[in-house]
């Protein structure tokens, strides 16, 4: 069947009814809503809708719906609007509408302070605008003058505020220092210890073992230690043996994963 778009409100609801069933899978792009009005108007005044019974309506609406590519839903709203009046109109928007107290200029003043004073607290820039109105007489700060301090920050998260004025945040060191490498200070007493390891590396591709070599500060008493991984279960009783291996007690402080063991005086007595 061969259907011309223009003037459908001509077609029978038998030419109606086969297009919606044959063409089942065909979409159509949306109309513009005057269009949509006034194709809907024209179509339920010429089959007379109000005469239909309820299988014929069916066929109408479905049939605009396809064409139109309106929702069902929205279609029934603007077909039970006709019934009413008789007429299909686009209803003006009515969305709230407030006036605006800050203008463009005033943000960009505020821009201009906080670029000058490198982003004061909301309370100080407050202030500012305060004594450019009053004391200085500018007229600029007429309507900053009476800001709060609490939408300072909101004027400063719009966009016409990061058009203006962009701050960039650099990444931060860590103030927490997680470890901290420097001489020791024994002040002349032994016991304080150097140590080192040394990985014995790999054979026939199986891990060697860990050298421990431990020098005393003051002494420069040496004992060396081997261990097979570097580990809490492994380097404690390696520990435990070079202590008894001395001839004067050591300074041990020893940490592993997950957990750590303060200083501990370890005496070979």
């Amino acid at each position: 069947m061969t259907i011309r778009m223009k003037n459908l409100e001509r077609l029978s609801l038998a030419q109606m009814k086969e297009f919606v069933t044959t063409n089942r899978h065909v979409g159509w792009s949306a109309v513009e809503r005057e269009a949509v009005y006034g194709l809907v108007e024209r179509v339920l005044k010429a089959q007379q809708y109000r005469r239909l019974n309820k299988g014929q309506k069916g066929i109408v609406r479905s049939f605009l719906a396809k064409v139109t590519a309106v929702s069902r839903a929205q279609m029934t709203r603007l077909i039970q609007r006709w019934v009413q009046t008789r007429r299909l109109e686009r209803k003006p928007a009515q969305r709230p509408s407030f006036p605006r107290r800050y203008a463009a200029a005033d943000i960009a003043l505020l821009a201009e302070i906080d670029a000058a004073h490198e982003d004061l607290s909301g309370p100080a820039v407050r202030h500012l605008c305060r004594r450019g109105a009053t004391v200085f007489g500018d007229e600029r700060f007429q309507r900053l003058a009476r800001i709060s301090a609490s939408h300072i920050y909101n004027l400063r998260k719009s966009a016409t505020y990061r058009k203006i004025r962009v701050s960039v945040q650099h990444t931060q060191a860590r103030q927490v220092s997680i470890g901290e490498r420097r001489q020791p200070d024994p002040k002349g007493q032994a016991g304080y210890l150097r140590v080192d390891t040394v990985h014995q590396g790999e054979h026939d591709g199986r891990p060697g073992v860990y050298h421990i070599n431990a020098v005393d500060t003051v002494t420069q008493w040496q004992v060396v230690g081997c261990t097979e991984t570097i580990s809490e279960r492994h380097l404690i009783p390696v520990w435990r043996q070079c202590c008894i291996n001395s001839p004067f007690g050591f300074w041990v402080s020893i940490a592993t994963t997950g957990r750590s063991f303060s200083t501990t005086r370890w005496s070979s007595c």
